[in-house]
This record gives structure tokens, C-alpha cells and sequence, in this order.
């Protein structure tokens, strides 16, 4: 059975059964939260996410995480989705007062929200996807987005001709300074001159921001754009190709939203990750420790399908590179630069 209501009023009307017609005026402009039943033994699941689970990049990949875990672990699950940053404590206490076991808070911007929360319901495990918290009962889901970036720098600084690149996002923090600093690193291992510029919209949904930023980068001189962003994704892909410019998918492989501008995507199959965890929660082996999951696991972490511009010689160059970054051949290790923290390509000579 599959139950929608708003927010809103999940939280005014506790667990109490809904009837069905109260359930089809639930706004549906309002976050949506949603329950499934399985049959884990009581084995339960939640997640909250900031946008839509339709976007076609990171909010599907953590719902289908959670529906993963629901058909590998019979466990009942529930979702919410558009999640604004002052309704995440109040989301994610929802769900731990509801008694769900384990919680994902669904990318980086949580972390606080599930700080705060964390503290008060010491027998709910909380996993923040994206995250950079570790505690008695918070762990964070990584993907080394660096490493699948550095690839992806190497490719766009093969591709461009103005000899400016860029960078767009829905927010600044941890994971993508991460990405941002892989696509750097990458680019200038092949044109050490290259011009990186970065941006961050605000709003990881809002298509009409995504346009407007990827029209100002290209409007700078950048042909090609990394970008990472949720719904406004798309936009962003075909923008670049009405302008003739190349760009790269994220978290999906989306080189079908825009087959002459996709260059490739950097795949992250959270919803294995997710699943992964879930299943170390419900065998009560999962540790308060933050989890990175890299290229090394490239059934979770990997290169999509290549565009018809990526010539051979230069995806052949990134293959390579990533079967050296397996191989831990070329590491990013911590480092100083700038008078800040961040990584730095170390390559082994062997």
C-alpha cells in the first residue's frame, strides 16, 4: 500500500490511519512524504530529500536507495521530499518520534539539522548522505567526488578551445569544494594554465537560476561546464547545447537529456550505497564512521556513457587514469594550499 500526504499534515495527525479521502487533499505543492509497508521485523527506514524524486539525478538516487532497501530487506520505508533548509530538524525529528530506525538526511546541507536531532534520539541511527558528521549514532554516506571529477577535468581540458572551464552547484560546502577541486586538479594536469571559474546558484531545483548562471559562465568564454545540480540539471545540459558548449551529467548518466553536449557523467549510484548501509544497520553493524566510496567500487562510482565529441585518444587517456587511481597509482592525499586544508595528486612511480 502506498500512502502520500503532505507534510504538513503527517506531523498534525501522528500515525493515526488516514482515510482515503482525507489523503487526496494533500497539497501537492507542499513536501510530500510517503510510506511503504515490507516486511522486515520491524525494520524501518526513512529518508529526507531536498527536492523532487523525479529529478532524474541526486533526489531519485536516494529514493530508489531507500526502495532498494525496502525490496532487499523487507523493510518499511518512507520518504520526504522538498525539504527546505528551515523545515529539516522538524523533518527528520518526524521521523525518529514515528520510530524509524534508520534515517538518511539526503545530502550535505542536513548536517546540522542532523546534529542537532541526533542528539536527542540516541537509539535512531541517522546517516547523512553527503554528509561530515560520525557520532554514536550518525554516520555519513561519501562518494569521492573528487575522484570522479579529476577524470572529468582531464576530459573537459582536452575538449575546450577557449581554454576556460566551469563549475556550477546548488550550494558551497564539503562535497563539492571536493568535486570542484577534482575537476581543477584534473584540468590542469593537462593544461596547467587552464581558467577554472565556479558558481553556486542557491538552489539546487530552481531551473530558471540554473539558466541564468549557465548563461553568465558561458557568456564568460567557458565551453565547458561541470555542473551538479538536482531538477535545474537538465536545464543546465541543454542550455549548453542550444549554445553549442559542452557540459557533463552528474549522478545519473544523463548523456541522453542532451546527446551533443553531454561529454559524459560522473555516475553515482547512491541508491547501492544507500543500500549498503541499510544493510549493515538492520545486522547492527553500522559504526558511528564516515563512509567513501570510490572509483574502486565502480558498480557504485564511475564514467558514464562518452559523447560522440570525446574523442578516442582522450577517453582512453581517462580510462587509464582511473584504472591508475584503482590501482592507487595517483592518490589525492591531504594537503595544505592556499593556507587551507584540501587534496593534492600524489603519483606513484613504479
Amino acid at each position: 500500500m502506498m500512502r502520500n500526504f503532505s507534510r504538513r499534515r503527517f506531523v498534525l495527525y501522528g500515525s493515526a490511519t488516514f482515510a482515503t479521502s482525507l489523503l487526496l487533499k494533500a497539497c501537492s505543492n507542499n513536501p510530500t512524504k510517503t510510506a511503504t509497508s515490507g516486511s522486515g521485523q520491524g525494520f524501518k527506514i526513512a529518508i529526507a530529500l531536498p527536492g523532487v524524486i523525479t529529478d532524474k539525478a541526486w533526489n531519485q538516487s536516494g529514493y530508489e536507495g531507500v526502495k532498494l532497501a525496502k525490496q532487499r530487506l523487507g523493510a518499511d520505508i518512507a520518504y520526504v521530499e522538498q525539504v527546505a533548509q528551515a523545515d529539516q530538524t522538524e523533518a527528520l525529528t518526524d521521523f525518529a518520534r514515528r520510530g524509524y530506525n534508520l534515517i538518511f538526511a539526503h545530502g550535505g546541507q542536513f548536517d546540522a539539522a542532523v546534529e542537532q536531532v541526533a542528539s536527542q534520539f540516541p537509539n535512531t541511527f541517522f546517516v547523512g548522505v553527503n554528509g561530515n558528521l560520525k557520532g554514536e549514532n550518525i554516520a555519513s554516506l561519501r562518494i569521492d567526488h573528487l575522484q570522479a571529477s579529476y577524470l572529468c577535468g582531464i576530459i573537459g581540458a582536452s575538449i575546450t578551445k577557449s581554454n576556460k572551464i566551469a563549475y556550477i552547484a546548488g550550494e558551497k560546502f564539503a562535497a563539492t569544494e571536493e568535486e570542484l577541486r577534482g575537476f581543477e586538479l584534473g584540468a590542469k594536469s593537462v593544461k596547467p594554465n587552464i581558467q577554472i571559474t565556479s558558481t553556486f546558484t542557491g538552489d539546487w531545483n530552481d531551473v530558471a537560476k540554473g539558466k541564468e548562471a549557465t548563461l553568465a559562465l558561458i557568456s564568460s568564454g567557458a565551453d565547458v561546464i561541470y555542473q551538479w545540480l538536482d531538477n535545474a540539471s537538465n536545464v543546465v545540459l541543454q542550455t549548453a547545447s542550444d549554445k553549442g558548449v559542452y557540459a557533463f551529467g552528474n549522478t545519473k548518466d544523463q548523456l541522453d537529456v542532451a546527446p551533443k553536449a553531454v561529454l559524459t557523467s560522473a555516475i553515482k549510484r547512491l541508491d547501492l550505497g544507500i543500500t549498503y548501509l541499510a544493510e549493515l544497520a538492520q545486522k547492527k553493524q553500522l559504526k558511528g564512521q564516515i563512509y567513501t566510496i570510490g572509483l574502486e567500487k565502480p558498480d557504485i562510482l564511475n564514467l558514464g556513457k562518452f559523447g560522440k565529441a570525446v574523442p578516442e585518444a582522450v577517453k582512453q587517456k581517462a580510462l587509464k587514469t582511473q584504472q591508475e587511481i584503482i590501482n592507487k597509482k595517483i592518490t589525492f592525499d591531504n594537503c595544505q594550499e592556499g593556507g587551507k586544508g584540501t587534496r593534492c595528486v600524489k603519483k606513484v612511480n613504479t
